[in-house]
């Protein structure tokens, strides 16, 4: 067990561009598809989101966590708040750095009653910021469990999400500050689609300096058959009507994806100016064509 920095962690302090990758977990145990999808990405990213049950029941992020890490990747575990309590959530990142994974990446997770899962109950025993807390703190001080710290644990690379089209974006503003405040290295933001949104809340960003505390990459999704479907006959929040236009006014899947990749290389070029923005996390949600285009045509593949 290492606790040496992480390649990713020497990429965060080294003030260069950031590239990442996002990989669901398959829904089942055949680890195959798994292997065959993080040798597309070996080489072409810094390091690869793993999520965590986000919209559907899949193997777990740890195991698949360390499965990359043989195919070469250097993974960042998801880990929620939404399915496990404090005690769970402990143990799952003390397995993590038993298997050489220290990239985390705290996060409530996506409601239940927004997935597929509706019926099951959440716990949300303690929250993000809580968790980012917990995991930066884990060998000195583990109060959250009643534990004195627990000794050889962490340290961990910590990052959490961003939200630029939520409100109030002041108190929004205010929580992403205690994001970084409880040790978070690295943001993430949710997928940026309305530019003109995303640059007034980076323009807040910047003006209290938590650009220059943290690395902030932007999430760039390339508009599918999905968010079409959610749209329906009006705008879906968020996503200005215009792309979701583009997109939808294409007569076949491959004109669609076409499309959506040449918006999501426009948001790239266009957030690559923001002053301080460090770099981005490319996610198709299992489209992998589609975001290996992204991150091969973008130039910022291999750097």
């Amino acid at each position: 067990m290492s606790t040496r920095a992480t390649s990713f962690q020497e990429r965060i302090a080294s003030g260069k561009t950031i590239l990442l990758g996002e990989i669901h977990p398959p829904q089942g145990a055949d680890p195959e598809p798994l292997r065959t999808t993080a040798k597309r990405y070996a080489g072409k990213v810094h390091a690869v989101g793993v999520s965590d049950n986000r919209d559907r029941v899949a193997m777990s992020a740890l195991a698949a966590a360390s499965l990359l890490i043989a195919e070469g990747l250097e993974p960042i575990l998801h880990v929620t708040t939404r399915d496990r309590n404090r005690i769970a959530l402990v143990s799952e990142v003390l397995g993590a750095q038993a298997l050489g994974i220290s990239n985390l990446l705290c996060t409530s997770g996506t409601h239940q009653t927004l997935g597929n899962f509706r019926a099951a109950r959440n716990v949300y025993d303690i929250d993000a910021v809580q968790l980012l807390q917990t995991y930066a703190h884990l060998a000195s001080d583990c109060g959250l469990l009643g534990e004195s710290g627990l000794e050889g644990a962490g340290p961990f690379c910590l990052g959490a999400v961003a939200s630029p089209d939520a409100d109030p974006r002041d108190l929004q503003l205010v929580r992403l500050a205690k994001k970084i405040q409880a040790g978070a290295k690295f943001l993430v933001t949710q997928p940026v689609y309305d530019l003109e949104r995303f640059e007034a809340w980076w323009k807040e960003v910047t003006r209290r300096g938590l650009h220059e505390q943290a690395a902030f990459l932007a999430g760039i999704q390339p508009l599918s058959d999905a968010h079409l479907a959610q749209a329906g006959p009006r705008p879906q929040p968020g996503i200005p009507e215009p792309l979701i236009g583009r997109v939808a006014s294409r007569s076949d899947p491959g004109a669609r994806r076409a499309a959506a990749v040449e918006i999501a290389l426009e948001t790239i070029r266009r957030l690559s100016n923001l002053p301080g923005m460090r770099g981005f996390c490319i996610s198709a949600d299992g489209d992998h064509e589609a975001a290996l285009q992204i991150i091969e045509q973008s130039g910022l593949a291999g750097d």
